[in-house]
């Protein structure tokens, strides 16, 4: 598989980043549109998209955050190409942009059941608590940037 990793900043690249989500979270775990898409998607969030012979089957976005870091969430791997290793690809890429950016550290409201993929890349959680990003349990994590 030749992957072709897009940094999406104008609106036309972004359609990708929203074509994966609507698929993977929009339609797979019937979260509204309205939920899906936030404040945060605007002029300024970046975005990766995963594309394979053209076509967007990853994402992620981030953005600047109140504490001067940087914030990323919305990590999606569209169903049938799950467990190949894309998920760790995207959240790569995107950290080296955010480094590239001249960021120190980065913040993640991870999915309780995601927990684990973001410590084995080096996040650790900076809360305890367990809070709510619409229908999902979701704990603070952070990753120090060298």
């Amino acid at each position: 598989m030749d992957i072709e990793v897009l940094r999406a900043e104008e609106e036309w690249q972004r359609a990708g980043a929203y074509s994966v989500r609507i698929e993977g979270m929009n339609r797979q775990h019937h979260i509204p549109l309205r939920e899906e898409f936030d404040e945060h998607d605007r002029d300024g969030t970046r975005y990766i998209v995963l594309l394979d012979d053209g076509y967007p089957i990853a994402t992620c976005r981030f953005y600047e955050n109140e504490e001067g870091n940087v914030t990323l969430g919305r990590v999606v791997v569209l169903p049938e190409y799950r467990g190949q290793g894309l998920g760790i690809r995207v959240v790569k890429e995107a950290e080296a942009w955010i480094k590239e950016l001249g960021y120190k550290a980065i913040d993640i409201d991870s999915r309780t059941n995601a927990i684990e993929f973001y410590e084995k890349l080096g996040y650790k959680r900076s809360a305890s608590s367990i809070s709510c990003s619409g229908s999902f349990e979701c704990i603070k994590m952070k990753r120090a940037l060298d």
